[in-house]
């Protein structure tokens, strides 16, 4: 990875799909780009951070409050670094915190400190969840603020649910990040 390298920050909040976020990070990892993960403590539920830790070969951020080494503010400070926010996979939790302005852990901070660049969510809940009109409002608030969607395929859930909510596939989620970074 070159020192130039375009920074990705990937959210993954706690979703069954996190351990997708494994190949997103891969695949970001192995295009060349920088890629900060920040998980929720749901998300760690799923997969552990250091999975991430490996494959981005970089810090795993999970907590606000953890002893600090350094001399920034970290949340302003990985929001001011970063080219893409990526959030993948992106629970109606998260959705309905950020269209809120709550920023009450990592992820969220970070993300309310982003500027200038795009916020790209790829939504992953049951179906009855995307379906919810409080979520359809909180998707609809946030695309009106500019953030970006990639909206959940349809596809057998977890739960056993077959309808839209799964997260959209790894390799549309690795070129809508790619067309958002280079174009």
């Amino acid at each position: 990875m070159s020192m130039d390298a375009k920074t990705v920050l990937l959210g993954v909040t706690g979703s069954i799909a996190a351990y997708k976020a494994a190949d997103i990070a891969s695949g970001l990892t192995k295009a060349g780009y920088a890629v900060r993960a920040i998980m929720t403590k749901a998300a760690t539920e799923f997969i552990t951070p250091l999975t991430l830790q490996t494959l981005t070969k970089g810090k795993v951020y999970t907590d606000m409050f953890e002893p600090v080494a350094y001399e920034d503010v970290r949340h302003i400070s990985l929001a001011r670094g970063a080219d893409l926010c990526l959030i993948a996979p992106a629970t109606a939790n998260i959705i309905g915190k950020l269209a809120a302005g709550i920023a009450d852990d990592m992820l969220s901070t970070v993300v309310m400190a982003v500027r200038g660049v795009p916020v790209l969510i790829c939504p992953a809940m049951n179906t009855a969840m995307y379906e919810n009109p409080i979520t359809q409002g909180n998707i609809g608030k946030l695309a009106a603020a500019g953030y970006r969607f990639i909206e959940p395929k349809e596809s057998l859930l977890a739960c056993g649910d077959l309808g839209r909510g799964a997260l959209a596939d790894v390799e549309t989620i690795l070129a809508e990040a790619r067309a958002l970074l280079e174009g």
